[in-house]
C-alpha cells in the first residue's frame, strides 16, 4: 500500500514557476514508477510526466516538454515536478500517482494522491 500527498500548488503569474511535491509513505515506494497527471475543469485527466522506479528514465507530455522536470528523491520518498514558464493553459488540479509500470495512461497507476491546485493567471 502506498499513500501519496501532493503539495506545492498555488496561484502564479504566467511565465512563473512552481515545484510540486508528492510525499509517499509505504515500504515499497522505491520500486514504483511515479507519474504526474492533471485535470482542468470540464476536461479529462491527462498525463503530464512520469519517472521510472530508478529515476533513470523520464517521459513528458508534449505540452510540458522543455518546461518541466520530474525527479525523485528516494531517501525522502518524494517525487517532484518542477514547472517553469507556466501558461494559463497549465491551470489544473495536479495529481501524482504510483504504479508498477512506467507509462502514460492513468490505468497503469494503482495509487493516487488527492491533488493540488495550480492556477496560472495571464
Amino acid at each position: 500500500q502506498v499513500q501519496l500527498v501532493e503539495s506545492g500548488g498555488g496561484l502564479v503569474q504566467a511565465g512563473g514557476s512552481l515545484r510540486l511535491s508528492c510525499a509517499a509513505s509505504g515500504r515499497t515506494f522505491s520500486s514504483y514508477a511515479m507519474g504526474w497527471f492533471r485535470q482542468a475543469p470540464g476536461k479529462e485527466r491527462e498525463f503530464v510526466a512520469a519517472i521510472n522506479w530508478s529515476g533513470g528514465s523520464t517521459y513528458y507530455a508534449d505540452s510540458v516538454k522543455g518546461r518541466s522536470t520530474i525527479s525523485r528523491d528516494k531517501p525522502k520518498n518524494t517525487v517532484y515536478l518542477q514547472m517553469n514558464s507556466l501558461k494559463p493553459e497549465d491551470t489544473a488540479v495536479y495529481y501524482c500517482a504510483a504504479g508498477a509500470f512506467f507509462g502514460v495512461t492513468s490505468e497503469m497507476y494503482d495509487y493516487w494522491g488527492q491533488g493540488t491546485q495550480v492556477t496560472v493567471s495571464s
